[in-house]
C-alpha cells in the first residue's frame, strides 16, 4: 500500500494540515485546528491517528491538543492558565459576552507560559515548556509529570533566555534506549540524561579539532564550548550509532559521542546563523539546514536569497539547493522547527516561512515547490506518513 504524508504546521493561528497525494504532487489544506491557539509544534504518530498539537502563550495559558481521529476533533488540556483564565474569573459577567467562563486550576499555574515542544518515544509523550522545563504523559498527554531533575538542575538560576524566552524546543529521544534523551535549551544549551530523567549533564564542550569559527559575538561561546543558544537538534543512525546535529546561534555542529563533544562543521556556509536543521532518516551523513544572514542583520536569507544548504557527508561539504526558492528580493525567515523530513522510501524534504509559506523538495533538495501559501506565520513543520 502506498504512504501518504500529512504535514502538522503550526502557526501564530491554530494548526493546519497538509495531506497529500499518493504521489505528494498534490496537497490539501484544513485548517485552522486548536481554536487559533498559537502552536508552536506538533507531531504525531505512523502507527495510530494520533496528533498532538502544543503551544499557547501567557494570554491563553500552556497546553496541549490531542487528537485521535488524524485531526477532525480536538481536546485540550491545560497545564497552565494565562491571563484570560484570570480575567474571565475576575469579570464573570464580561466573560460570558464572550462564551468564556473560569477554567478550573491547572496543574502548573504561575510556572509556565507555554508548550514549546513535543516528541512521542517509548510509549511516552515529552513536552518542553516556556520557561524551560520538561514534563512527561504515559496517558497520551492527558496527564503530565514534570522532570525534577532538571528542574532542580544546578545553577539553573543562572541560566539566560534567548530572543524568545528561555524556552526548551527541542527533545531528542535515543532510538533504541528509553533512559537516554537529549534537549535543547535557549540559551542554556545542550542537557543529556542517561538514566530517564533522573540525572542531567549539561553538553556544550568543543572536540579538539580545528578549525573553529571564531567570533567575539556573546552566544559565540569559548575556545572550549559552543555556547549555549542551541537553536534545534536533530539524532540519525547508523548500525547502532548514533550522530547529533546541531543548529546553533553561532555555527552548526556534530557529535559522534551522544553530545560529549561537539566538531563545528560551519566551513562551507554563507553564514553562522540559522535556526532549523534536517537530517535524512535512513543515511546519517545526509543533513540541511537554512541559513540566515545574522541575527541583527534582519534574519533572512544572505542577499536576499533563498536557499537550502545540504551535505552529504556529515558536514565536510556544503552545496546550496536553490532550485524553485525565491532568488530575489527575499526576506523570510525559515524558524527552528519549521523544517522536516518524512518517512517515505525517497524522503521528501519540508520548510515553512513566517511570511506563510511552506515548501516540498521530492528530490533531497534539488528542486523545491511552495504548497501552501498564505499561511499565517509558520512556526513549526513536521511529517506524519501513514499507509
Amino acid at each position: 500500500m502506498t504512504a501518504r504524508t500529512t504535514l502538522l504546521v503550526g502557526t501564530t493561528k491554530g494548526l493546519f494540515l497538509l495531506t497529500s497525494t499518493e504521489t505528494r504532487s498534490d496537497w490539501t489544506v484544513s485548517g485552522p485546528h486548536c481554536d487559533l491557539w498559537t502552536i508552536n509544534h506538533a507531531v504525531g504518530t505512523s502507527h495510530s491517528d494520533e496528533i498532538w498539537a502544543a503551544g499557547g502563550n501567557a494570554w491563553s495559558g500552556a497546553g496541549v491538543w490531542a487528537s485521535n481521529d488524524s485531526g477532525a476533533t480536538w481536546s485540550l488540556t491545560k497545564l497552565a492558565n494565562g491571563e484570560a483564565d484570570a480575567w474571565a474569573r475576575d469579570n464573570p459577567e464580561d466573560a460570558a459576552l464572550f462564551g468564556m467562563s473560569p477554567a478550573p486550576d491547572a496543574p502548573y499555574d504561575g510556572e509556565i507560559d507555554a508548550i514549546w515542544s513535543l516528541c512521542p518515544a517509548h510509549g511516552t509523550l515529552y513536552a518542553g515548556s516556556k520557561p524551560a522545563n520538561l514534563y512527561q504523559s504515559a496517558d497520551g498527554g492527558a496527564t503530565w509529570t514534570r522532570f525534577a531533575g532538571l528542574a532542580d538542575f544546578p545553577g539553573r538560576d543562572a541560566w539566560q533566555p534567548g530572543a524568545a524566552g528561555l524556552t526548551l524546543h527541542t527533545i531528542v529521544p535515543h532510538p533504541d534506549d528509553p533512559l537516554r534523551l537529549w534537549v535543547g535549551i535557549s540559551a542554556a544549551g545542550v542537557f543529556a540524561t542517561e538514566t530517564g530523567g533522573a540525572d542531567w549533564e549539561r553538553r556544550i564542550r568543543r572536540d579538539n579539532s580545528a578549525p573553529h569559527t571564531a567570533s567575539d559575538h556573546p552566544a559565540w561561546g569559548s575556545d572550549t564550548e559552543i555556547g549555549g543558544c542551541v537553536h534545534n537538534m536533530q539524532i540519525a543512525q547508523s548500525d547502532g550509532a548514533v550522530t547529533l546535529y546541531q543548529q546553533n546561534h553561532h555555527g552548526v555542529y556534530r557529535s559522534l559521542d551522544g553530545a560529549r563533544s561537539w566538531q563545528d562543521i560551519t566551513a562551507g556556509l554563507p553564514s553562522t546563523f540559522g535556526f532549523p536543521i534536517a537530517v535524512h532518516p535512513f543515511d546519517p551523513e545526509m543533513v540541511w539546514c537554512f541559513p540566515l544572514n545574522g541575527d541583527s542583520a534582519g534574519r533572512y536569507p544572505p542577499d536576499a536569497k533563498a536557499a537550502v544548504w545540504r551535505s552529504a557527508d556529515g558536514g565536510t561539504t556544503w552545496t546550496a539547493q536553490t532550485v524553485g526558492l525565491p532568488r530575489e528580493n527575499c526576506f523570510f525567515t525559515v524558524l527552528r522547527q519549521a523544517m522536516c523530513v518524512d518517512q517515505q522510501p525517497e524522503p521528501g524534504v519540508y520548510f515553512g516561512t513566517n511570511s506563510g509559506s511552506v515548501f516540498a523538495s521530492l528530490d533531497t533538495g534539488e528542486t523545491w515547490r511552495e504548497i501552501a501559501a498564505h499561511l499565517p506565520t509558520v512556526l513549526s513543520v513536521e511529517s506524519v506518513t501513514r499507509r
